[in-house]
């Protein structure tokens, strides 16, 4: 069961404060099975939500929550299978449409949880995690069409040097060059194709009391080739700066993000918007997750949160 982190820290961050004159614009960038959003119109019923993902099974999910919550209560929303650094492309339409007459041209806040969320860890099909034999495909797409860029194109076609710097770059992996070496040596008998393949090059590749460390010694790997896959780190910074674009003056961004490279690249956007004068982040330092929490859900651990408001 996925638990969506640090959910009551997010929605008081964003201060969802309704007015007679239009229903507050929520845009819900990585809405995955909607816990944010959910939690978002129990607080505050007066809100339209347009809820985007790349993960089309996460967005069927999240449909069947929002129409089983609309026969109880009425509740606005519009979703769309795509990706967050393109939210602009479907917001625009509706703001054109729905909020016409209101004369809206902008949103009052967007939720950017950049985090995976337990199904797409346990059992995307598509390789994301290591715990399953599944081809080795880590796309965050479920449809994953002929000439589409996947991780078996990494393991496959890349030099060794670039399979090394990927792997330590985006996984921090101390040993990402006997992996990448690893990796090159077997491709040239078989391709490696599978999660369980990948896996074994890379316990044969680490050294044994790598093996048996507090974590996976194939999680960093994992992670980083997910990254290069899907461009995740691109489109934060793609996806920021639209957002910023779209808020309206004292509206509000919330970023949630789960790896160092993903908060550096919020950091330096926030402080580059507090320095043009375009507004400034709510507290000194991102909000962490409680003990509790941790306790209760150790994927939360790395959690930091950065809510951005606009002049």
């Amino acid at each position: 069961m996925h638990e969506s982190v640090l959910l009551n820290e997010t929605i008081e961050g964003l201060s969802l404060e309704s007015n007679s004159e239009s229903k507050i614009i929520l845009v819900d960038g990585t809405l995955g099975r909607g816990g944010h959003s959910i939690e978002a119109f129990r607080k505050q019923s007066d809100i339209f939500v347009i809820g985007i993902d790349r993960d089309e099974d996460a967005l069927t999910e999240s449909r069947k929550k929002f129409e089983a919550l609309g026969k109880k209560e009425h509740i606005d929303f519009e979703l769309f299978l795509g990706n967050f650094s393109d939210m602009d492309k479907f917001v625009k339409p509706i703001l054109q449409t729905t909020f016409q007459k209101e004369g809206k041209t902008s949103v009052d806040a967007i939720i950017l949880d950049l985090g995976l969320s337990s199904p797409q860890i346990d059992s995307s099909g598509r390789g994301i995690s290591f715990k399953n034999d599944e081809p080795l495909l880590m796309t965050m797409e479920k449809e994953v069409k002929e000439g589409s860029f996947t991780a078996q194109d990494i393991v496959n076609g890349w030099k060794e040097e670039d399979i090394a710097n990927v792997i330590y770059a985006y996984g921090d992996e101390r040993y990402a060059r006997r992996i990448a070496r690893g990796i090159v040596e077997v491709r040239e008998t078989d391709p490696i194709k599978t999660t369980s393949q990948l896996v074994q090059v890379i316990e044969k590749s680490v050294p044994y009391m790598y093996r048996k460390g507090k974590i996976h010694p194939a999680t960093r790997t994992f992670q980083a080739l997910r990254i290069a896959v899907n461009d995740e780190l691109g489109s934060l910074k793609k996806g920021l700066l639209v957002a910023e674009s779209m808020l309206k003056p004292k509206g509000r961004l919330a970023i949630i993000s789960f790896h160092s490279l993903e908060d550096r690249i919020a950091k330096t956007m926030i402080k580059e918007w507090q320095t043009k004068d375009l507004g400034m982040q709510s507290t000194k330092k991102p909000i962490e997750p409680g003990s509790e929490e941790v306790k209760r859900n150790p994927r939360s651990r790395s959690a930091k949160l950065r809510i951005f408001i606009k002049n």
